[in-house]
């Protein structure tokens, strides 16, 4: 258990920071509102009137999040990799070259596509 106790320190210490930030937020934050507080912020360019149900939704962005999530979770898999690389071996080394290779290959795909093209 010893072994576990900073962990577990340092998270009851982010827990206590985040619930104390939160609360006290209320309390020392500005109150004076107006209308231009009010107003949703898009990027400094003036919020339009949106269709009843929100409109259509471009695609590109959620293949743009696929692709995110998809590369993410490849870094994800190469870094215990590289830690344990010298107990895998040559077995290692081969399916990791193959898992690279798909990832590769998807991501060709998409560039012929033209998935990453924003035009």
């Amino acid at each position: 258990m010893e072994l576990y106790a900073p962990i577990l320190v340092l998270g009851l210490l982010a827990a206590g920071f985040a619930i104390f930030s939160v609360g006290i937020a209320p309390f020392t934050g500005p109150k004076r509102w107006n209308r231009a507080k009010l107003d949703a912020y898009e990027c400094g360019i003036e919020p339009t009137r949106q269709p009843v149900g929100g409109g259509r939704f471009p695609l590109k962005y959620m293949i743009t999040a696929m692709l995110f999530i998809v590369f993410d979770i490849e870094i994800i898999f190469l870094y215990p990799w590289a830690v344990a690389f010298d107990q895998l071996g040559v077995f290692g080394l081969v399916e990791m070259v193959l898992f690279i290779l798909t990832v590769l290959v998807a991501y060709t795909y998409v560039w012929r596509r033209k998935g990453l093209d924003w035009d």
